[in-house]
Formats: structure tokens, sequence, C-alpha cells
């Protein structure tokens, strides 16, 4: 079974480089498994935004390991599962 998973990515601050953030998400998310992977950005407050990852990913496999190496990047404040759904199709 598949699911359906955003994640907020908040950066560091302002200047945080979104595309770079990005480009290294993407390369964990699917490098561990997760397929379909895009982003949303979302203001957050004075200049901030937020990045939402909107990606599939298997039911049996754990966000844990994902969590950890994702939040890793560098100007990388925090990382959060804001929605998991399973997928059908």
């Amino acid at each position: 079974m598949v699911m359906a998973v955003k994640i907020k990515v908040m950066p560091s601050s302002p200047n945080a480089n979104l595309e770079k953030i990005k480009k290294e998400a993407k390369e964990i998310i699917i490098r561990e498994g997760g397929k379909n992977c895009s982003f949303e950005e979302e203001p957050i407050a004075f200049g901030l935004k937020a990045l939402i990852a909107l990606f599939l990913w298997s039911e049996e496999k754990s966000l844990d390991e994902l969590e950890k190496k994702l939040e890793k990047i560098e100007d990388i404040s925090s990382i959060q599962v804001i929605d998991i759904r399973k997928a059908f199709g």
C-alpha cells in the first residue's frame, strides 16, 4: 500500500537557498524510496517560507530515517510530517 505524505521543511532563515534545499531534499526522498516528489512554498512571516514536500511513500517503510536525513541538510531548522494519507490508484 502506498501513502501520500506531506512534510514541512523549515529553513533556518529567510536567506536560506530554497532551491538548493529542494534539490537536496528531493535527492534524499527519492534515494530513500519516495516517488513523485514535488514542493510547494508556504509563506510563514517576515520573508520566511517553509517548503512543503509532497511525495508517495511505501506504507511498509518508516518515515523516521527519512526525517533524520532531511534534518541534516544545511540551513534546515526543522522537519515535520504534517499529513499522511493512504493513496489509491
